[in-house]
């Protein structure tokens, strides 16, 4: 094939305004660029389409045949483009978060994604930081969002957002009004806690080196939520996300337990397998995710 879209829409531009410099406006290209194209067109096929005067091109009767012809092709290319740019937009999307982050942030992330793209297909998937990992290096899901680095050679990892974890007690909990706990009182204290294996408990035995193994773990509960309603129970003092436990926090029911010298910090993750095509609506997630930043 001979010809290109461009060919197509110049010639049609040129046999609509009559006009190079009137054609070259309305395509937004430059006078010599309509010219060339033109002429490289004509040329290919070795025929002319113009009657050329000084002033203005007029379509002789080739250009009158063609005209229409070019005019059904351009319209087809143009709805075909339409309808490709329409199954971009539905492409599905499949999201894997952690537990802390599908309970305190997915929400608020997905409704902004739906706001931007309607017509959008995501379905969010919900697992410990582990196995959002392992999920997205099977294939299961697109992108996962997690609260912990996991090394692997075929896990893309983009830093993502800051968190701190926390420690707290029921309000009339005996330390509850230490401005620090020491070391002593951590060792005092009875602890409930996450399972071995999750990015909480990870930050949380980090953030305890030397203390450790002489911990008093009474229980390791596999939700946020138990954990807090075992601390209101009063069995003992718990650590999570600080995004957990901000709302009991600010009404009081849940109070902060500074430790001295033993900082929390943590960073969460967003994860890609580094051989996955790539994909717009991936690309859209991460840039949604970045906006939530700012």
């Amino acid at each position: 094939m001979k010809y290109t879209l461009r060919h197509l829409e110049v010639f049609l531009a040129v046999a609509g305004e009559q006009s190079i410099s009137r054609a070259a406006e309305q395509l937004s290209m430059s006078q010599s660029a309509v010219s060339a194209a033109l002429q490289e067109f004509e040329n290919r096929y070795d025929m002319l389409l113009f009657d050329r005067s000084a002033k203005r091109l007029r379509l002789n009767g080739l250009g009158v045949t063609i005209r229409t012809k070019a005019e059904s092709l351009l319209s087809n290319a143009q709805d075909f483009d339409r309808e490709l740019k329409q199954h971009e937009e539905l492409e599905p999307l499949k999201v894997g978060t952690s537990l802390t982050i599908a309970n305190y942030l997915a929400s608020e992330y997905l409704a902004d994604y739906l706001h931007r793209h309607p017509r959008s297909e995501v379905e969010v998937v919900a697992a410990s930081s582990p196995e959002i990992a392992r999920k997205v290096l099977n294939f299961e899901i697109d992108i996962g969002l997690i609260e912990a680095e996991m090394h692997h050679s075929d896990l893309s990892q983009t830093p993502w957002r800051e968190d701190r974890m926390v420690v707290f007690s029921r309000p009339d909990h005996p330390l509850a009004t230490r401005r620090q706990l020491t070391d002593k009182d951590i060792l005092a204290c009875q602890w409930i806690l996450r399972e071995p294996g999750t990015a909480h408990r990870k930050t949380f035995d980090e953030a305890m080196y030397g203390l450790l193994v002489d911990l008093d773990i009474r229980l390791q509960l596999p939700q946020n939520e138990a954990i807090k309603n075992a601390v209101r129970a009063g069995l003992g003092i718990g650590c999570l996300s600080q995004l957990a436990v901000a709302d009991d926090l600010e009404r009081g029911l849940l109070v902060e337990l500074p430790l001295k010298e033993r900082p929390m910090h943590r960073r969460f993750y967003i994860v890609t397998h580094k051989h996955s095509a790539s994909s717009r609506t991936v690309e859209r997630w991460m840039n949604l995710c970045t906006d939530h930043l700012n």
